[in-house]
């Protein structure tokens, strides 16, 4: 008998953990530490942070100071309490033009007093728990918001760059660029293309040195970059003004129209809010794909982190600081950058403090056509490219446009309004937009329903059915996902009318729950959903609808005999037709939610490539179950063995270490031709790619020779033929291989996952389940306590 050794020697430096994994750990006094990884994070976000912080407040036309005291607050306060340990707060682009027309508004004290009643009401909304509600809205609404925001910016800090001063609207800017163009001043325009060019350049830096300096953030060096040109060539240009901390200004009493400062907290509130929780979902999409960091940082808590930009707005407007939100750039870079925990973002904040206090001789020389610069690069990044190829491929392009073009005209809460209007328009129309068609193929008379069926569609839809004849074979194909009951009604009423005038009715594509009628087969064939691919057949008489009948007016459940069927292709066609007639729509939901939070599977389910062995079938799971792995034999490679395919391998580790699955199942079949051809093996011979690979199972074979087969038995009877011993010796074996691999040994001493073993007898479709006792171990029937995994 044969069996893997471990290829890892045991490291005599490393010390085992002696209490049980579950159990609390040793008592004792308790240290704060924090983790190299953090350290370095938080110094790459403050480099960021710093220069786009001043930059913001600039464009918004706060106090300069007001950008670093809510990079300060973002960092400590929503870092602290937020519900996304790896998102960045701070002043966000986003909020820019939200922020620029307050102050033009009302003036910086009231605008202060407005984002701490905005803070308010994000208490509010996480206290109510509707953080989810929140991203309900349409993506086309939040790409076209940012959009608009982002051309906003743009073009207001293009005067700055110019070396002129912005206009309070982008009509009344892009009025006054020509004159702008024509006294544009060449100190600004240079010191801004410098910055523009340093931003541009500085991550595509080739060579190793490149990959040295990139780790450098571009924002920083195109500022520092342009400062350290001006100040050698000696530029006359206005730079940044801090002036003492004493004559900061704070929050005062909110004055002006009550039902305008309802608007602005509103506004300020829903795009604080709508930004934050978006790129919480944004960062759990970053941590998810670094192996690891997903179990120790979890995924966000919305409504705690709603609470915690809540409670960071208020601070911020409190202290005379900028409106807050999570930022998308920032938060990357603290992923990207090797951040663990939310201390990295805390001391960040630590690090604007100290630079607000300690620099301000040093951030004193920055242009501002260089910070105009850099904000403006990140306005036009606001309006993404990819992001407008999306709503273009859902066909919501009108949305996203209307959202951009009223905010860019109007302002974002009017863009906003005109975006979600807009959005109600078009899910209006594709409600009342139902195509029905009738015609009429080899005798058979197809009705098809594109669309949804609601009583707006019924004229047309009775219109149809009664240009059918009396007595034809009909099928009626509805392509939609929902039926309101006067369609209902209408389509079983002439259903039962036209089926006792003699004719046959099929209704196809339809949800389960909206049966027309009775079956009117006499048999029942559990195969029918794959009768387009049948290599097989369902016992006892059943009528076949005509829309399954070959071109010729045979049966298709009947074999081929030209053997022509399959080689064309059109099995597959017509079975992914079948898909996203019937089933897509009834799935479409699930596999859309799947796809915003990553795959979860509970388990790893390795088993044989024959295509009888239907893995979704025999275990009743469905999208997002089962992390499957498939090969010839349901074999595991010895680790460390030269097997010339290390896939097998890599999606244990990636289950086991990644996915961090409870169970791994290892599943053999009856009449496996893996094992059949490992029996008939002979030494020597040509080493094709499939005995290269069946090597791998020659541990198994001289198990079985041994004869040390305790577990022999199928439900208390020996297996039928030495083929079928062999695939529950296989079963077992290839257990022992599974244990032998790093991360599954790990797993298993730390308590975190089974092992199972599993047998699928095709020809009764009955499972069996491998259970180990003291005198060994048998496959008896699976029942459901059996896998608790």
């Amino acid at each position: 008998m044969s069996a893997c050794v471990p290829t890892r020697a045991a490291d005599p430096n490393r010390t085992e953990r002696t209490h049980p994994p579950h159990s609390p750990p040793p008592t004792g006094p308790r240290r704060f530490r924090i983790a190299g990884a953090d350290v370095s994070a938080s110094i790459a976000v403050f480099l960021i942070a710093l220069p786009l912080s001043l930059g913001i407040a600039l464009a918004t036309g706060a106090p300069l100071q007001a950008g670093l005291v809510a990079a300060a607050v973002g960092g400590l306060v929503a870092g602290r309490l937020g519900g996304s340990p790896l998102q960045v707060s701070g002043p966000a682009a986003g909020l820019t033009v939200v922020t620029a027309d307050l102050i033009q508004r009302y003036g910086w004290r009231t605008t202060c007093a407005i984002t701490v009643l905005a803070g308010l009401a994000q208490l509010g909304l996480g206290c109510l728990r509707v953080a989810r509600g929140a991203l309900a809205v349409s993506p086309a609404i939040v790409h076209g918001m940012l959009a608009g925001i982002g051309i906003t910016i743009a073009v207001a800090q293009l005067h700055i760059v110019l070396g002129g001063t912005p206009q309070s609207s982008v009509p009344d800017n892009l009025r006054a660029l020509p004159a702008q163009l024509a006294h544009m001043r060449p100190a600004a325009v240079s010191v801004s293309v410098l910055t523009l060019a340093l931003l541009l350049l500085w991550p595509r830096l080739p060579g190793r040195a490149g990959r040295l300096l990139r780790k450098v953030p571009a924002a920083l060096v195109a500022v520092a970059g342009a400062t350290a040109a001006a100040a050698l060539a000696g530029l006359r240009l206005p730079k940044v003004d801090l002036p003492s901390w004493s004559n900061h200004a704070l929050a005062g009493l909110p004055e002006g129209p009550v039902l305008g400062l309802v608007a602005a907290v509103l506004t300020t509130t829903l795009v604080c809010s709508v930004q934050s929780l978006l790129g919480a979902v944004a960062v759990d999409k970053l941590v998810a794909g670094r192996p690891g960091l997903s179990t120790r940082v979890g995924r966000s808590q919305l409504d705690r982190e709603l609470l915690g930009q809540g409670a960071a707005n208020i601070v911020s407007g409190s202290l005379g600081g900028l409106p807050i939100a999570g930022v998308a750039v920032r938060s990357s870079a603290n992923v990207h950058a090797g951040a663990v925990s939310r201390n990295s973002t805390m001391l960040h904040g630590v690090l604007v403090v100290i630079a607000a206090l300690l620099m301000v001789p040093i951030l004193e020389l920055i242009p501002l056509a260089s910070l105009a610069a850099l904000v403006m690069a990140v306005g036009i990044q606001m309006v993404s490219l990819n992001h407008i190829r999306t709503v273009t491929r859902h066909r919501e392009v009108w949305v996203y446009a209307v959202t951009t073009l009223g905010v860019v005209s109007l302002g974002v809460l009017e863009g906003v309004a005109l975006g979600i209007a807009m959005a109600v328009g078009v899910a209006l129309h594709r409600l009342t937009r139902t195509r029905i068609t009738h015609e009429a193929e080899e005798g058979v008379h197809h009705v098809h329903v594109r669309g949804q069926l609601t009583f707006l569609a019924v004229p047309r839809l009775s219109r149809v059915l009664h240009l059918v004849p009396h007595g034809a074979d009909t099928v009626v194909e509805l392509d939609g996902s929902f039926m309101d009951h006067a369609a209902y009604e209408t389509l079983q009423d002439w259903q039962k009318t036209h089926t006792a005038q003699g004719g046959t009715v099929e209704i196809t594509g339809r949800h389960p729950g909206t049966r027309i009628s009775e079956p009117q087969t006499s048999g029942d064939c559990r195969c029918r959903p794959w009768t387009p691919w049948r290599n097989h057949q369902c016992e006892g008489p059943q009528s076949v609808p005509p829309a399954e009948k070959n071109p010729d007016g045979s049966d298709r459940s009947e074999p081929d005999p030209t053997g022509t069927s399959g080689t064309s292709g059109h099995e597959l066609a017509r079975g992914i037709s079948a898909f996203q007639r019937n089933t897509a729509p009834l799935v479409r939901s699930e596999l859309a939610r799947l796809a915003r939070e990553g795959q979860k599977p509970s388990q790893l389910f390795l088993t044989c490539a024959d295509s009888r062995l239907v893995t979704s079938m025999i275990t009743s799971s469905g999208p997002g179950d089962l992390f499957v792995v498939r090969n010839v034999g349901n074999l595991v490679p010895c680790p460390g063995e030269e097997s010339g395919d290390d896939s097998v391998a890599a999606a244990i580790e990636y289950a086991v270490d990644v996915l961090q699955v409870r169970s791994i199942t290892v599943c053999g079949h009856s009449g496996c031709g893996a094992m059949q051809a490992l029996l008939n093996s002979e030494p020597g011979g040509a080493q094709t790619p499939l005995k290269r690979w069946l090597r791998h199972g020659l541990p198994s074979l001289e198990r079985m020779a041994d004869g040390n087969l305790p577990w022999g038995r199928l439900a208390g009877r020996f297996p039928e033929d030495a083929v079928e011993q062999l695939c529950l010796t296989n079963v077992v074996q290839q257990l022992e291989h599974l244990r032998a691999h790093d991360s599954v040994a790990r797993a298993l001493r730390e308590g975190a996952l089974e092992l199972h073993g599993m047998y699928f007898h095709v020809g009764e479709a009955e499972s069996f389940l491998l259970t180990e006792t003291e005198s060994g171990g048998a496959f008896d029937r699976v029942r459901e306590s059996d896998l608790t995994a």
